[in-house]
């Protein structure tokens, strides 16, 4: 597939990684040529350097006969002109980056694709959806949810008190009781796909797939397996605050910290449902005095990484179960797993795996991405005539990176042995490394 992305930030050049995994026509265009050149160095595309709301550097890129236009640059009114621009000039599809949810509430009007425009999205709603999703599931680090919850990515980390330290699956729980497979284990930063024999260690973080009756089980090997989460203080009124505290404040009792009284006003007088603290959120005394050590989650959202980091690690010294921080530098999530924060979110990285999960809805029926880790989880549809069909497991050349971890058959989701025989319109949960995606997608 030829496709531009216009953008060459965070965003960007994660999205062209990804893509160019998978051997698609990438053109990357940026004003700045430092940039350019590192991808160029890093990656397998094209670059042009110019401004993509340029005519003569559209018609450069060929975006006549492109099937998809991305643009994600950090300026709202580049990203829209970008896209009206290259679909008049003849791209297929356009997909905006967006920071008004104004446009966002109006996606599915038939104006914003009359303009132009197939499809928006915006880092900081997305973000915001993702720490709701995480608080819902507070005892994981990780959850995903395939066919409405017939199977379920579930992530745990493995601490001192856990069950599961130093032990291999079958010490705690034996083979024919479990419906659930372990999938993938993330430590020292790299990711291994586990076998029967692999022994888990402290500060691992562990990722199941595993069917309804299963998920009960995998909970139960998380240290924090009973957290029950009532009481969530926020830290930071930034945009991702905000969006965060109208979505978690509809059920649970949210408390909000913010040094700017004029931004403390507006939230206050916006959510109604929240408790609005105007003061910094790095004073220690203050979050005492409201109460930080008797909460049950922490989210850090304000704009700086390292501030973030640290008051999480505060609350989880101070006791608090769950603790999320957001950082700008993609780098720092890989630190989650040995400093202490229960989990690292970065709203420009789950922006470009969003676009990622657009771009191949139609090949894929899913697709889930593992905090920290460059690992996909996708879905597929075993169709007549597929390579996978009628093999059984065993039978199966599979490559080293990647690993089934579960099937849904006839609506009914179950965790494969060595003798299931595939069948056609079964749906498998696949993890895989980046490298090994492509020759997956070859069994189907």
């Amino acid at each position: 597939m030829r496709i531009i992305i216009a953008g060459a930030g965070d965003v960007g050049f994660h999205l062209a990684k990804l893509l160019a995994l998978e051997n698609h026509d990438i053109t990357l265009i940026d004003v700045d040529r430092e940039k350019l050149e590192y991808i160029s160095k890093h990656l397998d595309v094209r670059t042009i350097k110019g401004s993509s709301t340029s005519l003569k550097t559209l018609k450069n890129a060929n975006i006549e006969r492109t099937k998809l236009l991305i643009s994600v640059t950090s300026s709202e009114e580049v990203n829209f002109t970008t896209a009206v621009l290259g679909k008049r000039l003849g791209a297929e599809r356009t997909v905006a980056r967006i920071s008004n949810v104004e446009f966002l509430y109006n996606r599915d009007e038939p104006f914003m694709k009359e303009i132009g425009i197939d499809e928006v999205i915006s880092p900081v709603t997305l973000a915001a959806r993702e720490i709701k999703r995480l608080i819902t599931h507070a005892a994981l680090t990780d959850h995903f949810q395939f066919e409405r919850g017939k199977l379920s990515l579930m992530g745990i980390k493995i601490e001192e008190e856990s069950p599961l330290n130093g032990k291999i699956l079958s010490d705690v729980i034996p083979l024919s009781e479990r419906k659930f497979c372990n999938v993938a284990i993330l430590r020292n930063n790299e990711t291994l796909i586990p076998d029967e024999n692999s022994r888990f260690h402290t500060n691992d973080h562990a990722y199941f797939v595993a069917c309804p009756a299963g998920e009960e089980k995998v909970i139960n090997l998380a240290t924090h397996s009973s957290l029950n989460i009532k009481r969530i203080m926020i830290l930071g009124g930034s945009n991702v605050g905000y969006h965060a505290s109208r979505i978690l404040g509809k059920r649970y009792k949210v408390k909000l910290v913010d040094h700017d009284r004029k931004r403390c006003e507006q939230i206050a007088e916006e959510l109604g449902n929240v408790l609005v603290i105007n003061g910094d959120p790095q004073d220690i005394d203050l979050l005492k005095e409201e109460g930080i050590e008797e909460m049950d989650a922490v989210i850090a959202v304000s704009q700086n990484s390292e501030t973030n980091i640290i008051s999480c690690l505060l609350a989880k010294n101070l006791g608090v179960a769950k603790t999320i921080s957001l950082v700008e530098n993609i780098d720092y999530i890989q630190l989650s797993q040995s400093v202490g924060v229960d989990t690292m979110i970065n709203k420009k990285l789950i922006a470009a795996n969003f676009i990622f999960r657009y771009i191949r809805k139609g090949d894929v029926l899913a697709l889930a991405s593992i905090h920290g880790s460059d690992c996909e989880v996708l879905e597929f549809e075993v169709k007549k005539g597929n390579k996978i069909q009628d093999k059984t497991v065993g039978e199966l050349d599979f490559p080293e990176g990647a690993i089934i971890g579960g099937v849904i058959r006839r609506g009914e989701g179950q965790v494969p042995d060595e003798g299931f025989v595939f069948q056609e319109r079964d749906h498998i949960v696949i993890l895989s490394k980046p490298q090994c995606i492509h020759q997956v997608e070859s069994y189907f």
